[in-house]
């Protein structure tokens, strides 16, 4: 009887080990789309005149630059919305940064991009890594840089009408690098922590798509910064 017990259990690990791996690797396929995603809008906005004019060539950029923050707060509520909404909206978003990204590729060269986009993803890599395996509690750390976030957004908005020094500049990106990174390694964790294999695949995914879009939210975050501080131009 007590071996079948421990046969049970051992059962139950390997299935929750299963469904948890699977869980994971959902997450980051769905960042990983909506990161492919922004790239390649990006791309054919940038190559197309017409497009940049239509979409950044007059008070239409600054609709485009808060159009995905009005996306992120009010059309992406995993409480409320399925997870085929939620996918919408996450397509939405990525689209959305797509167009505000085209101007990265007038304003960088190509290796720099290239260059930035490695670092960026090994970086994250790291991050994701450490959030999975740690042991310590990152409740204190995620919360501390989900308020900075905050701060942050209210900083580029400002930057939006007023320029900053290159010093200043200097610190928010380094800021931003800092904060992404604390909200990429607790997201991971608590993707992990909340996962359970009984709860219904639709609340799983829900959970899925709330987790992708925060990854991804702080890998482009962390790539930009990346990205302005090494360009050499």
């Amino acid at each position: 009887m007590q071996t079948d017990r421990y046969t049970t259990a051992a059962r139950r690990e390997t299935v929750y080990d299963t469904g948890l791996r699977n869980h994971m690797l959902g997450v980051y396929n769905r960042m990983t789309v909506g990161i492919l995603i922004t790239a390649i809008v990006a791309w054919v906005v940038s190559s197309s005149p017409a497009l940049q004019m239509m979409f950044l060539g007059g008070p239409q950029a600054y609709l485009v630059a808060f159009a995905p923050l009005a996306v992120v707060w009010f059309g992406f509520n995993p409480a409320s919305m399925s997870s085929q909404k939620l996918m919408m909206s996450f397509v939405a978003i990525a689209v959305l940064y797509g167009i505000s990204f085209s101007m990265l590729a007038l304003m960088f060269a190509g290796a720099d991009i290239a260059r930035a986009f490695f670092i960026t993803s090994a970086m994250f890599a790291g991050l994701s890594i450490f959030g999975y395996t740690t042991k310590k509690d990152l409740t204190a750390i995620g919360q501390f840089c989900l308020m900075a976030v905050l701060g942050l957004v209210l900083t580029s908005v400002v930057g939006m009408f007023t320029t900053f020094g290159s010093g200043v500049q200097l610190i928010i990106n380094y800021a931003t690098i800092f904060v992404f990174a604390g909200v990429t390694a607790f997201e991971t964790q608590r993707t992990k922590q909340m996962y359970h294999a009984g709860n219904p695949a639709e609340i799983n995914s829900r959970m899925a798509w709330a987790a992708a879009l925060s990854l991804y939210i702080s890998f482009v975050a962390m790539f930009q910064s990346i990205l302005a501080l090494t360009s050499q131009r």
